[in-house]
């Protein structure tokens, strides 16, 4: 009796993103299987991931999450706090968890399903003009849920923030001392390479550009949330930017209007890896999940109604 051809679609179980097959990369399942007309034919017609992007912007009412931060902290005698990024954080690999074609990336004109799910975002190691910034790195499990990743989320900061560096950063001190032809043809290997799919996975590993979900927390450093670009480099297909929280008016159906402790984020996605219905689900989970944080002490696996 023939055996079954094993699904490579949207609906792949963890089992079939650790398995190799023709056509797939390192950190990407070529999707062949399961896979509607329309999103075939958008790489090979919309070329580049720049070229493709969509802008989603959502403003959070913080009052719920603003009880449940102040209930873990009191929990806590730790004096790594839990935040408001760190939820956020916790959210979106939720919402990638539970909405898995959130985590896919165009290559090549070719559609992957990434093999892992992970978050990646800019550590400013001293809030001063003449600082420099390193790069944090976490990958996450479905058996996770907001305290594993807060601890991951230490152990990815505070390294930063002691001045440790990291590898992606190191190598680009070490290579920016080679002469410029040199470093161009690196450049070009690079390219070349991550292209294909054969970049090393030490890189993979480190570079946000290949993460599942990019942030960038511009509340921080007292900026608005807008629109950030994706890139043609890595695989990134989805740039999270939180703003500064701040006091604004919500208004009732009846027109009346309450002030309240808010927040902006901004949404930038690759439009090729998904359709509009279903990035609005995705949108409407991330909002539940923000009104609700303590669905964030489950594992990111337990599923959610919206």
């Amino acid at each position: 009796m023939a055996m079954k051809e094993p699904k490579r679609g949207w609906d792949m179980d963890k089992n079939e993103l650790k398995k190799w097959h023709w056509g797939d990369r390192r950190d990407g399942v070529l999707l062949t299987k399961h896979v509607d007309s329309m999103h075939v034919f958008l790489p090979l017609m919309y070329v580049g991931r720049t070229n493709n992007e969509a802008f989603i912007s959502e403003r959070i009412d913080l009052t719920a999450v603003n009880e449940y931060l102040a209930k873990k902290n009191a929990e806590s005698d730790d004096e790594f706090k839990y935040t408001l990024f760190h939820v956020i954080v916790a959210a979106m690999l939720k919402v990638g968890t539970l909405k898995p074609k959130l985590n896919r990336f165009i290559c090549r004109k070719k559609l992957y399903q990434r093999r892992t799910l992970s978050a990646a975002f800019v550590v400013k190691k001293h809030f001063d003009e003449e600082s420099a910034e390193g790069l944090a790195f976490l990958y996450a499990d479905d058996n996770d849920n907001i305290d594993t990743l807060h601890e991951k989320l230490r152990n990815q900061i505070y390294p930063v923030k002691r001045g440790e560096g990291d590898s992606t950063s190191d190598a680009m001190d070490t290579l920016v001392k080679l002469p410029a032809p040199i470093l161009k043809a690196v450049g070009f290997g690079f390219r070349q390479l991550g292209e294909s799919g054969l970049i090393p996975h030490s890189l993979i590993a480190s570079d946000p550009a290949y993460s599942s979900v990019f942030l960038t927390n511009l509340g921080s450093i007292k900026l608005k949330s807008g629109y950030h670009h994706l890139t043609n480099w890595g695989t990134n297909s989805l740039f999270v930017v939180v703003g500064e929280r701040k006091v604004r008016p919500f208004f009732n159906e009846d027109g009346t209007f309450e002030m309240k402790d808010s927040v902006d984020i901004g949404l930038t996605i690759d439009e090729r890896i998904a359709d509009g219905y279903y990035y609005s689900q995705c949108v409407k989970l991330l909002q539940k999940l923000l009104a609700n944080p303590e669905l964030l002490d489950d594992t990111l696996d337990t599923p959610v109604e919206i």
